[in-house]
């Protein structure tokens, strides 16, 4: 799939720790454990660099780190910026030598990155740090580097273009739907049996008759324990466009209070993956038999819609409306085809950094989600997060190398992003958010992710600069 800023961690260069930290934060708005930051780097892209101070420059830095807590210290018995450097030393042992490993370790590790021409793209793991007044200052530092993404062949890369005209079945199909939304259903009182046309109250329970079965002691017994389907009030239009066949067929005659079964065999492709192609057994009791009745389709139930002047105006402006959310619909599945066909035809390293990252926001949004739906905080505590990260993990990693794959080309097209085109994206982004477009700037700003939704945009930007070249 194409990737968007809410999926993407933005695969920027960080120049020192914290301005990685600042370039790769995301807010949690729930309480859960699951995030994983641990040591692990991708091998190929590991470096690692050698660091000594000479102890005259350890103890330099120490003499100043006290001095300045001399100024600053507050105890009793000793007037402000008269307290000894022995009491300093002995009081403050912990946070002096703190300060001076942040200055020193920071100053000398960024200086190295720069003498060797170094970009980490994650915080650096410091190693065999020895730290003491007098003494030299040595450690490691390993960290990761962007890799070396080639891009060449890109433009060899093509999709099929789909066609997004509008077929007369799809129209009517949306005719039908909006007109069943404005039906009026009523309970049908003539002791008769259902017919094609009519809707069917029911109540069921169904079983997935499994593949694998063993025999037992009391004959065949699934392998597996499929929770049944149930529903109860549900309402089944006979011979409608979205009833399968077999409910039409078993329906079709049976009259209110009956119980009957029916097999239903889903096709591969149905919208529900529990049942895609698989088989049911159903079992079914009519409730009642409802009777839907549509308003007719005239200029004064089109004008009760919308801003129509007539029926056939709303038919026309619905077919339009109905146009454009296919072509949208296909064009953005050719485009994620055409970004797949990319991932695959580049091999490169990864950096380890990104796809934690990538696998926090994904899992992020699915927790929010769920959030959304009722589930608790203690519910997610529940959850296996390392069963659940190892399941994001290839997705994630495809969608990294997406990233890095598009931000090459753009490089290569020469694709950017315009200070007015930004401006557009917030201005709507103010408006689904409801927040003032300063504010909303400022914040965007702050948190480093303004940055990301430019990078986005340049993303979405090549994709569809690749797409209308190369889709046949």
């Amino acid at each position: 799939m194409i990737p968007n800023e809410n999926e993407v961690a933005t695969p920027a260069v960080a120049e020192n720790e914290e301005q990685h930290t600042q370039d790769h934060a995301h807010d949690h708005d729930h309480d859960h454990e699951h995030h994983h930051h641990g040591p692990t780097l991708n091998a190929d892209l590991t470096r690692e660099i050698s660091v000594e101070v000479p102890a005259e420059d350890v103890s330099k830095a120490f003499d100043k780190t006290t001095k300045r807590y001399q100024k600053l210290a507050r105890i009793p018995g000793f007037r402000p910026g008269k307290v000894p450097a022995s009491v300093i030393k002995t009081k403050f042992a912990n946070e002096l030598r703190q300060d001076v490993m942040d200055s020193l370790v920071n100053e000398r590790f960024r200086a190295e990155l720069e003498s060797q021409n170094l970009r980490p793209v994650s915080q650096p793991q410091i190693q065999e740090l020895n730290l003491v007044d007098g003494q030299p200052l040595r450690f490691r530092a390993a960290f990761e580097v962007l890799p070396d993404v080639n891009v060449e062949g890109y433009n060899t890369v093509s999709v099929q273009k789909p066609t997004t005209d509008v077929t007369d079945e799809e129209f009517q199909g949306e005719i039908d739907y909006m007109m069943n939304q404005h039906a009026t259903v009523e309970t049908v009182e003539e002791d008769r049996t259902l017919q094609e046309g009519d809707s069917a109250e029911i109540s069921f329970k169904g079983k997935i008759q499994e593949l694998a079965q063993t025999v037992g002691e009391e004959g065949l017994e699934s392998q597996s324990q499929e929770e049944p389907i149930t529903g109860d009030d549900v309402i089944v239009d006979l011979g409608g466009r979205n009833t399968l066949p077999a409910f039409t067929q078993a329906l079709t005659g049976a009259k209110v209070g009956q119980e009957l079964t029916a097999e239903v065999v889903y096709p591969a492709d149905f919208g529900e993956p529990r049942l895609a192609g698989k088989t049911v057994e159903y079992d079914i009791t009519v409730k009642s038999i409802k009777k839907k009745t549509y308003p007719e389709k005239n200029d004064e139930f089109a004008k009760t819609l919308g801003n129509y002047e007539s029926w056939s105006d709303f038919e026309t402006k619905m077919r339009e409306n109905l146009a454009g959310r296919k072509k949208s619909a296909l064009e953005g599945r050719a485009k994620e085809q055409l970004v797949d066909e990319l991932v695959k035809k580049f091999d490169f390293p990864v950096p380890e950094t990104f796809v934690q990252q990538q696998i926090d926001m994904r899992l992020d949004r699915g927790l929010r989600a769920l959030a959304q739906q009722g589930m608790s905080p203690e519910q997610m505590r529940q959850m296996d997060f390392n069963r659940l990260r190892a399941a994001q993990r290839d997705e994630a990693v495809k969608e990294v190398k997406a990233s890095l794959i598009l931000d090459k080309i753009a490089e290569a097209e020469n694709v950017d992003v315009a200070d007015s085109e930004l401006d557009r994206e917030l201005f709507m982004l103010s408006l689904q958010q409801r927040e003032p477009i300063d504010q909303l700037r400022e914040r965007l700003q702050k948190d480093g992710t303004i940055n990301r939704i430019r990078e986005q945009m340049r993303r979405e930007k090549v994709t569809t600069a690749l797409y209308e070249k190369f889709a046949a």
